[in-house]
């Protein structure tokens, strides 16, 4: 497989984010010529989507434990901050 060719979906989040620090290093150089470029683009691209997706699906899950005046403990939904 040559660099450029696209890999199958990456095992992790930290796989992916490894895989597109190569692709922008290497887009960096200047040093591929314009097809190389375009198919690290498509390949970067869809591993943005991979991470979002994965980022998104984590939020879902991300659960900030409060403790309530009585002492109990509660489960609410991860709230971002403006």
């Amino acid at each position: 497989m040559s660099k450029t060719e696209p890999k199958k979906e990456p095992a992790s989040f930290e796989e992916a984010v490894k895989r597109l620090e190569e692709i922008v290093a290497r887009m960096e150089t200047g040093a591929e010529d314009l097809d190389a470029m375009v198919k690290d683009f498509e390949e970067g691209r869809a591993l943005v989507d991979f991470c979002g997706k994965k980022l998104t699906a984590i939020e879902r899950k991300v659960e900030i434990l409060t403790r309530r005046a009585d002492g109990s403990v509660s489960a609410e939904p991860f709230k971002e901050e403006p």
